[in-house]
């Protein structure tokens, strides 16, 4: 019996591409540069940084200016955490239904939890969730198990008893080390590759979905 759902934030539970592709085309525009099209940054989005400055800049983690460019994206991102960023498409009926059938949700998340949680905050479901485990609360990020585990403690489910929902390959990597059910999404970034490949136990297309292998 499914007695927990836990969520991936990006890309998952939250839409946020649009306002880390800002953060990246704000760098751009004090660079004078023109805009990388949205299309181009949402489909790294689940890399974070990383995988934004590689679209924005053509720059690693080796290069030189990445550290410095990385605090400067994250400083930017961080004052304009919530301004399009919404939850996918019937992902709040979904949360509605969870919360009435007594089912308790939380997020699970590489994101630092300076930005997870004030971004909840402003999503209005910070105080709906059960726990908000960040990228940096157990200094472990998934696909290790650690930040799910901890979810599990937070919430004192056994993660037998756990569903974990996410739009990447680590996300199914870490449910299933953690001993949970895992649920890809297709309606996610996917970081360009295809659910079908990554052992998940179940795919969805859309967050309703989601209560009916409950």
């Amino acid at each position: 019996m499914t007695a927990a759902v836990l969520f991936d934030l990006d890309g998952t539970f939250a839409d946020t591409a649009p306002d880390l592709g800002r953060a990246v085309n704000a760098m751009r525009a004090a660079r004078g540069l023109t805009p990388v099209p949205l299309a181009d940054t949402r489909r790294v989005t689940s890399l974070g940084a990383r995988g934004l400055l590689g679209v924005g800049f053509g720059i690693t983690p080796e290069h030189a200016d990445y550290l410095a460019m990385r605090d400067e994206f994250l400083r930017i991102y961080e004052n304009n955490l919530c301004r399009d960023t919404v939850l996918f498409p019937g992902m709040a009926a979904l949360i509605t239904r969870l919360e009435q059938r007594n089912i308790t949700w939380g997020i699970v998340t590489n994101k630092a939890e300076r930005f997870a949680k004030p971004l909840m905050q402003q999503l209005g479901y910070a105080t709906r969730a059960a726990c908000i485990i960040g990228g940096d609360t157990t200094g472990h990020m998934k696909p290790h198990p650690a930040p799910l585990l901890a979810a599990a403690t937070t919430i004192n489910i056994a993660p037998q008893s756990c569903i974990y929902v996410g739009d990447d390959e680590r996300d199914i990597q870490a449910g299933r080390a953690a001993g949970m059910r895992t649920v890809a999404v297709r309606f996610g970034y996917l970081n360009g590759s295809s659910p079908d490949l990554w052992g998940a136990d179940v795919i969805v297309s859309t967050p309703a979905e989601i209560e009916n292998i409950l």
